[in-house]
C-alpha cells in the first residue's frame, strides 16, 4: 500500500524539497500551499495540491477533508512546515504582530495537528513531525517572534509524544539551522508592516545589522545546507520504526542543542548576544 503525507508550505524552499524528495520515495504526498498560484504550480508538477493557510481555518478543514477524500479516510504523516519570520526587537512587536504570527506559525499548525489526530488514532498509527528551528533551542537578537513561536511548537510537540505515546502516533520535531529557502525574503513585508525601526530607541543597530541582513544578501551563510538536507531528516522520521523525538539539522543546531544542554544561562547569553 502506498503511504501519504500532508506537506504544508510547499511553494518553496524545504517544504518544496520536501514534497518531492518524499515522492521520490515512493510516497503519495499532498503538497500545499496558502495561496492558490503555488497549488496550481505543484498540481502542474504532478502533485495533489490542496489549498492550506493556517490563518483561515476554514482552508485547513476543507483542505484537510480533500486529503481524506482521496486517500479514503487515511492520512500515514503529517509535515507541518509552512512559516514565517517576523524580525525585530522585541519592544518593537506590536502585539498584533505577534498575533499575526503564531496564527501562521503555531495556531495553523495547531488546528491542522489537532485534526489529523483522531485520523491516525482510528487507524492505529501515523506520524506527526513538525518543523521546528535551531530557534526553538536557543534565542537570538531580533528574532524574538519568530523564537517565541518555535519555542511555542516545541513545548507542544513534547507534550503530544506523552499524550500519545500508547496511540501508535510518533511525534517528531525537526531542528533546521541555517538552511536555503525565502524565508529571509519572505519576513520583509511583515517587518516593514509591524515594526517601526525609524522610530525605535534602537535605530543605529537596526541601520548597522539587521537591516543590513535582511536587505542585503552576501550569499549563503555560513554552515547553511540545501533543505535536502532536511528532506533526509523527515524521510527518516517517517519511515523508521523508532523515529527520533527530535532530528537536528546543521552545525549550528548542533552547537546550540549542546550550549542549552551543558553551558549556564549567563554563559549561552554572552556567546549568543554577539550574533546579529
Amino acid at each position: 500500500m502506498l503511504k501519504t503525507i500532508l506537506i504544508t508550505g510547499c511553494s518553496s524552499g524545504i517544504g518544496l524539497d520536501a514534497a518531492r524528495g518524499m515522492r521520490d520515495r515512493g510516497w503519495t504526498v499532498f503538497a500545499s500551499c496558502r495561496q492558490q498560484r503555488d497549488c496550481d504550480r505543484m498540481r502542474a508538477e504532478g502533485f495533489d495540491s490542496p489549498l492550506i493557510d493556517y490563518t483561515q481555518p476554514e482552508t485547513i478543514t476543507a483542505g484537510l477533508q480533500n486529503v481524506l477524500a482521496s486517500t479514503g479516510g487515511t492520512l500515514d504523516a503529517l509535515f507541518n512546515n509552512g512559516a514565517h519570520g517576523l524580525p525585530g526587537a522585541v519592544e518593537d512587536l506590536p502585539t498584533d504582530g505577534l498575533r499575526a504570527i503564531f496564527e501562521a506559525n503555531f495556531f495553523g499548525w495547531h488546528e491542522l495537528t489537532r485534526q489529523v489526530i483522531p485520523v491516525m488514532r482510528q487507524q492505529g498509527h501515523g506520524r506527526i513531525v513538525q518543523n521546528s528551528s535551531i530557534l526553538g533551542l536557543v534565542a537570538f537578537p531580533w528574532r524574538g517572534a519568530y523564537v517565541a513561536t518555535k519555542y511555542a511548537i516545541e513545548g507542544m510537540a513534547d507534550t503530544l509524544r506523552l499524550e500519545l505515546r500508547d496511540s501508535g502516533i510518533k511525534v517528531v520535531l525537526i531542528e533546521p539551522g541555517p538552511v536555503t529557502s525565502k524565508i529571509r525574503v519572505n519576513s520583509i513585508p511583515h517587518f516593514e508592516r509591524f515594526v517601526d525601526w525609524k522610530n525605535s530607541a534602537l535605530r543605529t543597530q537596526y541601520e548597522s545589522s539587521l537591516l543590513k541582513r535582511l536587505y542585503h544578501s552576501d550569499g549563503p551563510d555560513t554552515f547553511e545546507l540545501p533543505a535536502s538536507a532536511v528532506t533526509a531528516k523527515l524521510i527518516h522520521a517517517c519511515e523508521s520504526r523508532r523515529p527520533r523525538p527530535r532530528y537536528y539539522v546543521t552545525t549550528p543546531t548542533h552547537i546550540g542543542g549542546f550550549l542549552r544542554r551543558i553551558l549556564t544561562t549567563r554563559a549561552t547569553d554572552r556567546i549568543l548576544a554577539r550574533l546579529r
